[in-house]
């Protein structure tokens, strides 16, 4: 039975996957395995170079480039240890990325526009990791300075399992794990890795049994039989979409995750059930983990939070949003998305504020 071709992430990820990334994850598997038993003290250096060979491999000379000056950039600002000049510099890089003809430059240096996407995608997640590290250089003191040089920025920058689509990692939690010295355990790690396998296999299976039977995403494409539908139908169209999002997402960050407990570091949790969620600030705070905490490191809690006044927290959660909106494109429905998530996020932070008055309380 042919599947619904509608959803190019899912088609995208898994035509990339068959080719050549699952074979570059299990030669990090492979170098990371060895270098755990062999020379644990060189580990973050063997996957650096592992990964920088993997880039250049699947992104060519050029895309390399593109990712090693990205990285070099980032790091000659950090050097001012200025916040502010630091996220000038990451959104100014991120602006690159949209501009036609530096588009259509790098789409000269492949023969398929998949070969371009791939770059365009990988450049994108390689642009949170360097705001993570250059933020991280520029709160630390002088002391501190040794766990934050080029090298580590590199190791963090090129570790291949996020490398491509994340999940998101935060510099302060990858350094510290993977700069831990733990007791390896073969038979540990191949328990492990044979149980993760099996369950991201389920989950790819449940995926590819409803791209093939249930044709969500065609029928989206076509405004006749949603004009037909009845609103229930429609609502159950829905479900089923953003359930279909979910599995796909315990696949694309099962894969990496797994990988990530085999090199000893902690994963973000996997996505919540979408079917849990009856909150948009349960939404944000359970679906992709590693970019919540991003943004809640980076951007939420530094422009004041829930700490600051009912104005500044409604500045703090909006420059949140934005961000969010940008850096997925910036395309006027992801504005439109952005603003109705953050308008739902506010609803509800009001409504708790006000159902925790005393007099609300005795009213109930």
């Amino acid at each position: 039975m042919p599947q619904d071709p509608m959803d190019f992430e899912w088609s995208y990820w898994i035509e990339w996957g068959r080719e050549r990334i699952l074979w570059l994850l299990a030669g990090h598997l492979l170098v990371s395995q060895m270098s755990r038993l062999l020379v644990e003290k060189y580990k973050p250096w063997c996957l650096m170079v592992y990964g920088m060979a993997a880039c250049w491999l699947l992104l060519g000379i050029k895309g390399f480039a593109v990712i090693l000056l990205h990285a070099a950039i980032s790091f000659a600002v950090a050097q001012f240890q200025l916040s502010l000049l630091t996220w000038l510099c990451s959104l100014i890089l991120l602006s690159t990325l949209r501009i036609p003809a530096v588009e259509e430059t790098k789409r000269k240096w492949y023969d398929t526009e998949n070969e371009y996407y791939l770059l365009l995608f990988t450049v994108s997640v390689r642009c949170l990791f360097c705001t993570s590290f250059s933020l991280e250089y520029c709160w630390h003191a002088p002391a501190q300075k040794s766990c934050h040089s080029f090298p580590w920025m590199l190791a963090y920058v090129f570790y291949y399992p996020t490398f491509h689509n994340g999940p998101l990692v935060n510099f302060d939690e990858f350094s510290k794990q993977m700069r831990r010295q733990e007791a390896f355990s073969m038979k540990t790690n191949l328990s492990i890795l044979i149980v993760g396998i099996i369950r991201i296999f389920f989950w790819w299976c449940l995926a590819e049994l409803m791209i093939h039977l249930m044709y969500i995403h065609a029928l989206y494409s076509s405004a006749l039989p949603l004009e037909s539908a009845s609103y229930w139908a429609l609502g159950g169209l829905a479900l089923a979409q953003v359930l279909f999002f979910y599995v796909k997402y315990l696949v694309l960050y099962g894969v990496p995750g797994l990988l990530l407990q085999m090199d000893g570091l902690k994963p973000p949790p996997l996505p919540c059930c979408v079917s849990l969620m009856h909150s948009f600030t349960k939404m944000w705070r359970s679906f992709d983990v590693g970019l919540h905490r991003f943004l809640v490191r980076y951007i939420y809690v530094p422009m004041g939070g829930s700490q600051s006044s009912l104005l500044g927290t409604l500045l703090s959660t909006a420059l949140t949003f934005a961000f969010v909106s940008y850096w997925h494109g910036g395309q006027s429905y992801l504005w439109y998305w952005g603003a109705l998530n953050w308008l739902g996020v506010i609803v509800e932070n009001g409504t708790k504020r006000i159902l925790s008055i005393s007099l609300i309380q005795d009213l109930i």
